[in-house]
């Protein structure tokens, strides 16, 4: 029963990276050329796979199957947006 279990598990999990990576940079930007506020994205675009925030400002990460898009949200406004072929990697400062 518990090896049916992780079974499934593990192919659900599978079909959701396959799905949620499935979509191209190109693809993701197409689809929020139009938007103009954070509910607008979130339709267009579904949950963004990562959001950080400071104070009012917002940034929502996309994961698509060639990079990442990146979008700045302030207050309740898309502000920008960029695109990126893979995770920047903080810098050690010294």
């Amino acid at each position: 029963m518990t090896r049916a279990v992780t079974g499934v598990l593990a192919c659900m999990l599978a079909a959701g990276l396959v799905i949620g990576c499935g979509r191209s940079k190109e693809d993701l930007i197409q689809k929020s050329r139009d938007v103009s506020t954070r509910a607008e994205l979130e339709q267009a675009l579904g949950k963004p796979s990562d959001i950080a925030k400071l104070g009012p400002v917002e940034q929502w990460t996309y994961q698509a199957s060639n990079g990442t898009v990146i979008f700045l949200i302030v207050g309740d406004k898309v502000t920008l947006q960029a695109a990126g072929s893979a995770p920047v990697e903080p810098r050690n400062r010294k």
